[in-house]
């Protein structure tokens, strides 16, 4: 196990390197000069080239790529062009929101998604299997952002039961931090609950007729228990592959629900960052998504070797 984890710790290291080369490139190559916009619109030449100057983007891209990595593996992320302030406080003050709407929306997918797949997957072909697959259709359908003006209109302007914006710091109190996150979650979950339910019914569906299954049912077991302990166990290694995928998704995915629901976390960060070409912010909140990404998919190859031992041979 020691072994097998050193080794996907390692393959990490150049996922990383390639990820920081094109998201530096991929910024320095689209249009637009962060020092004219810092500058205004009236600024002269000469002003602009000073601004360039101070900000090292006068410098080749070699040079730049090499003073920003030296300057990351030193723990340092520079300076926000726009908001004036150091990279790593901006990100330490965002992102307790955006964690907190993904950990939420991902326990209400997990929670509802799971046992619908295994239902319709036990109840295949009746009227139970086909409302699941209906609503997995209507969830992929559906965009966000409505989901989300939906779920404010019913349930924040006409019932008044949530806000309909904001967030509240769970510092504050869970009950305040869970009163404004419920909403966002929910409209967030409903794409990713039509995902995940759909892929559990076919994973479960798979395992219930192999010779175990059978073999459980006629030592008397009940179908609860053979629908929990073999099938869903059996089936739980392609379902644990798309439940982490959905929750890497979330994490660099939750714009739009963070524009809807004003929500002051890195996605609003990032459009912020993008507007103003404000190079620093980008690059450091683009480069947490991705190592949070492959943090992701490390933790679900361990978590095969857990489900299925023989993987680690």
């Amino acid at each position: 196990m020691v072994s097998y984890l050193l080794k996907r710790l390692i393959a990490t290291i150049p996922v990383m390197l390639v990820v920081a080369v094109f998201i530096f490139l991929l910024l320095r190559l689209t249009p637009g000069d962060p020092a004219a916009m810092i500058a205004g619109d009236y600024a002269t030449e000469a002003q602009i080239a000073e601004i360039r100057e101070n900000l090292g983007l006068d410098q080749s891209l070699a040079s730049q790529f090499v003073i920003w990595i030296g300057n990351i593996l030193q723990g340092d992320l520079g300076e926000s062009y726009f908001f004036k302030k150091d990279v790593t406080e901006l990100i330490a003050a965002r992102i307790e929101p955006t964690l907190s709407l993904s950990i939420i929306t991902i326990i209400f997918t997990v929670a509802i998604a799971v046992p619908m797949g295994v239902i319709s997957a036990y109840k295949q072909g009746t009227w139970v299997d086909r409302v699941v697959m209906g609503f997995s259709v209507v969830g992929f359908s559906i965009p966000v952002f409505v989901i989300g003006f939906g779920l404010i209109y019913v349930f924040s302007l006409e019932l008044g039961w949530f806000p309909v914006q904001g967030y509240q710091r769970l510092a504050d109190g869970i009950l305040p931090w869970l009163h404004h996150l419920i909403l966002p979650a929910l409209a967030l979950s409903v794409i990713f609950v039509a995902f995940i339910a759909r892929m559990t019914r076919t994973s479960v569906l798979e395992v219930l007729g192999e010779d175990y299954i059978r073999t459980a049912r006629a030592k008397g077991q009940t179908e609860n228990k053979v629908l929990v302990r073999h099938a869903l166990r059996n089936a739980a290694v392609p379902i644990v592959t798309v439940i982490g995928f959905a929750f890497a998704i979330l994490i660099g995915g939750v714009v739009v629900t963070e524009s809807v629901f004003n929500i002051p976390g890195l996605g609003l960060l990032t459009v912020d960052a993008v507007l103003n070409r404000d190079f620093p912010t980008i690059q450091a909140v683009v480069l947490l998504f991705s190592f949070i990404y492959v943090l992701i998919n490390l933790v679900i190859d361990l978590s095969y070797t857990i489900l299925d031992p023989r993987i680690r041979y």
